[in-house]
This record gives C-alpha cells, sequence and structure tokens, in this order.
C-alpha cells in the first residue's frame, strides 16, 4: 500500500471516530498513528483487522450497561488507544520487512484486545455475579479479575471477529483459529494481571473501591493492594503485548 493511502485512510478513520464520538482528540490522533503503522506494514488485510477490532468493539461497549462511576466511559483517549493497538502498530513495522509476519502479529494482538472488550462489555449483561478469577469467590461487577461465563463467551465472539476478518482478507486460513486463541490466551492473561498484580484503591470520602490514584470526586485514593502503577491499561498493554507474541510463534509455526 503507497504511503499516502495509508496515511488518509488512517487519518480519515480517526477523523471518523472522533466525529462519531468513539475516541477523544488525542485519541483520534493516537488512532491515526496506529493505523497508519498498521497499513503500511500490512496492508488491506491488516486494515482489516483493525477495522474489525474498531468498529465491534467500539459497537459493543456502547451497547454495555455502565459498570461504575470508575469507567473512562465510551471514547478511547490516547493511553487506551495505545494499549490496545501498540503492538498492533509494532506489528505493522514487523510487516515493513515481512508483511506476512506483520500481519499475524497484528492479528494477535488485535484479537486480544477484542477479547478483553467484549468480555468486559458482554459480561456486564450477566446477572450470576462475577467470580474473582484466582479464588472463584463472588466479586462486584466490575471489580479487578472478575470473570462471568456470559462475559468469557463475548470475549471469544470478540477474538473470533477480529481473526476471520484478518483471516479473510489475506486468504490464510490457519490465522483464523490461531489468533482466535491467541486473542482468548490474552483475554485470560488480562483478568489474571487484573486480579493478581493491578492496583488497588479506595476513595476515602466516597467509600468507594477504584482504580485510579484520584477518584472522579477529586480525592486522593488509598492503595488497597497490587502494584499501584499498575492501572487498566497498563494491564491491557500486557495482553496484546502478548497477543502479538502469540501471533508471531503462530507465524513461526504454522506459515
Amino acid at each position: 500500500m503507497a504511503p499516502w493511502v495509508a496515511v488518509l485512510v488512517s487519518a480519515v478513520v480517526a477523523l471518523g471516530g472522533g466525529r462519531a464520538g468513539a475516541l477523544t482528540p488525542g485519541g483520534a490522533v493516537a488512532a491515526w498513528a496506529v493505523g497508519s503503522a498498521v497499513l503500511l506494514g500490512t496492508g488491506w488485510p491488516g486494515a482489516a483487522a483493525l477495522g474489525a477490532f474498531f468498529v465491534s468493539s467500539s459497537v459493543v461497549s456502547r451497547l454495555a450497561p455502565e459498570r461504575s462511576s470508575e469507567a473512562k466511559g465510551t471514547r478511547r483517549d490516547s493511553r487506551q488507544v495505545l494499549a490496545n493497538g501498540g503492538a498492533a502498530a509494532v506489528g505493522g513495522l514487523v510487516g515493513l520487512s515481512d508483511p506476512l509476519a506483520g500481519l499475524w502479529v497484528v492479528t494477535g494482538s488485535l484479537a486480544a484486545a477484542a477479547a478483553d472488550t467484549w468480555a468486559t462489555s458482554v459480561g456486564g449483561f450477566s446477572r450470576p455475579a462475577p467470580r474473582h478469577v484466582l479464588t472463584w469467590q463472588p466479586v462486584e461487577p466490575g471489580s479487578n479479575g472478575g470473570v462471568t461465563l456470559l462475559g468469557t463467551a463475548g470475549g471469544l465472539t470478540g477474538a473470533l471477529i477480529v481473526a476471520a476478518a484478518g483471516s479473510k482478507a489475506s486468504g490464510v486460513p490457519l490465522l483464523l483459529p490461531a489468533a482466535a486463541l491467541v486473542g482468548f490466551v490474552g483475554m485470560v492473561a488480562d483478568s489474571l494481571l487484573g486480579a493478581a498484580v493491578q492496583g488497588r484503591f479506595r476513595c476515602p470520602r466516597c467509600d468507594a473501591r477504584s482504580e485510579w490514584r484520584v477518584h472522579r470526586c477529586g480525592s486522593f485514593t488509598v492503595p488497597q493492594g497490587g502494584w499501584a502503577w499498575l492501572d487498566n491499561d497498563g494491564v491491557n498493554a500486557a495482553a496484546t503485548a502478548l497477543g502479538a507474541f502469540g501471533g508471531w510463534v503462530g507465524w513461526r509455526l504454522l506459515s
């Protein structure tokens, strides 16, 4: 794909995402950078995987019930875009020297990102309370490491959507099952990291749990466990990096 085409298409999509309310201004700039890297390195097959992630994740996030007052909302900011798409951008750079390798990396990372987004959004509709992935005790909806059967099924669906888009556009049948599996593993890793090491806080003014050092009310929160520096965006970045690595392994073994 010609560089100017990649940059132009990414700019149009990012601008459209901003106008549609799916991205903040900073998020639109980050999405443009990620999209440009993916399209430059992997062409239209990578664009198909990226589009499947962005559209499906935006739709399912908007349809999901609000988890809590802690949720950032449905508009993705620059940190969220880079946490979910930074590994895909690296895959795009890999694709500059080997487009097929880059496509496997891009699809694996985006399948993991989609699986997490779908699991969180679809899990919000679950009637049974989520259970802690390590202790299997019931926890509040939206808690770090909380999983539901419905959310897990939703996560697998999200991974399959991205994997199918990348596979169909590239004509590589094995990419579908491999990327779907990689995405599912990335989702599980996200839950495990969230349960074991993600920072947990509590607002002393509202007596409410929080994922952030400053609560929405403006009060500084009190650490309750985990690594204070590791927030949800950091966990997502780690999970998508694992997905990218899984995609690279799949390319080495199956292509």
